[in-house]
């Protein structure tokens, strides 16, 4: 249960601290139902909660924006499972969130239920709109993990395979090195430009 609080509040943190955009009010809303409801539930203090160590780092990996959009891919993914999670193990008839309680306008009471299918459904389309492509090579790296490094098949398999590996791996390597340092000696060429200009 602390770690589903923590989870929510890193949540609500994380994506009204979205860079060059905003967390739409009805999200923001709901993220704080649930973390009145959860807090309320579990008998948290902010102090249990709070503790200085945050879930998800809030500096995601230096360096190139593919970097930084694959740490976010895997954590709304990491989101996408603890919410499916948070799911599982309500009661069957979901409780009312103070919202649904205070709700003023006359529209059907929401329940935890409702409200946290809703933000799963928000983190959902987050990832399928804009983190597809890091959605697809975090499966690639999950199937990765999943390999079975203990059986002697597989351990065959993966010294036949080593060498294309190898090569291609030192290729990249190679590539990457040399677009550093076409981009000094453009970055050196323009400095140069400047100062004459």
């Amino acid at each position: 249960m602390i770690a589903m609080a923590t989870a929510l509040v890193c949540l609500s943190l994380a994506w009204s601290q979205a860079g060059g955009s905003h967390i739409p009010v009805e999200i923001n809303q709901t993220i704080h139902d649930l973390l009145r409801y959860y807090k309320s539930i579990t008998k948290l203090t902010d102090r249990a909660i709070f503790t200085g160590k945050p879930l998800f780092s809030r500096e995601p990996p230096s360096g190139k924006l593919e970097a930084k959009m694959l740490y976010m891919g895997g954590v709304l993914e990491t989101y996408d499972k603890m919410i499916g999670q948070m799911l599982i193990q309500l009661p069957t008839s979901g409780p009312p969130t103070a919202n649904a309680v205070a709700n003023a306008n006359g529209a059907q009471p929401g329940d935890v239920r409702t409200e946290l299918r809703y933000i799963l459904k928000k983190i959902q389309e987050l990832k399928r709109h804009r983190f597809n492509e890091q959605q697809k090579l975090l499966n690639g790296l999950q199937a990765l993990r999943r390999i079975q490094t203990d059986d002697v098949t597989v351990q065959s398999k993966a010294l036949w395979e080593l060498p294309w590996l190898y090569e291609e791996a030192s290729s990249l390597s190679n590539n990457t090195r040399e677009e550093r340092r076409r981009r000094r000696r453009r970055q050196a060429k323009r400095v140069k430009g400047h100062l004459r200009g």
